[in-house]
């Protein structure tokens, strides 16, 4: 659904000219799993490591959105849609800024992440998928907000991975599993996340 009565106002500074006067560009890093993968956890040391080496980051993690600009949401197919579709849109605007948004979340259904991929290449911006595979049973396991045993409890429904479905990525850009120690995956990430800026985007 798009606004009404509305104009699209160009400023005077474009993507070139901000990008070459800040000397970088910006990207979306795009973290995606089961409840309890490790996202968060991955998200938090990608942006210390980035920012520490003097690169502009800023992460959009899923539950602290819910606190704020995604707090009307609740978890229908509709409004996890939704959810995915307005942090899509804020990571972009960040990407665009010349600062590389890092986003940790749920984000379960294929086709509200395909769409938030499209919106970031059709901008001409570097979107970089993430599929933090780690299986059901590890996160089980883990569980450290306790959902999967309120869930299992029945005190909990529509938990992703349980009661409502999670679709993995077809064609990530990366795969994490739980082999991979928090600083290896970090690695990994920049890795990847480097060899897509190389490329010309603008």
């Amino acid at each position: 659904m798009r606004s009404t009565n509305v104009t699209w106002h160009e400023g005077t500074v474009d993507r070139q000219r901000r990008w070459r006067s800040l000397g970088r560009h910006g990207a979306t890093v795009w973290l995606t799993g089961l409840p309890a993968a490790g996202k968060s956890t991955v998200a938090a040391a990608l942006e210390a490591r980035l920012i520490d080496s003097g690169r502009s980051a800023y992460r959009l993690d899923g539950d602290n959105l819910r606190h704020g600009i995604c707090a009307d949401l609740g978890f229908s197919h509709e409004d996890r849609d939704a959810n995915v579709q307005r942090v899509g849109e804020l990571a972009r605007l960040f990407a665009d800024s010349g600062t590389i948004a890092v986003v940790s979340l749920v984000s379960p259904y294929a086709a509200g992440r395909d769409r938030v991929r499209a919106l970031h290449e059709d901008d001409g911006l570097a979107f970089i998928e993430v599929f933090v595979d780690t299986p059901s049973s590890e996160c089980e396991r883990r569980d450290p907000k306790g959902l999967y045993a309120k869930a299992q409890a029945g005190e909990l429904g529509g938990l992703t991975g349980v009661d409502d479905p999670y679709e993995p990525p077809s064609h990530p850009e990366l795969v994490l599993t739980p082999a991979l120690s928090v600083e290896e995956a970090v690695d990994a990430v920049i890795r990847a996340l480097d060899i897509e800026l190389r490329r010309d985007r603008l």
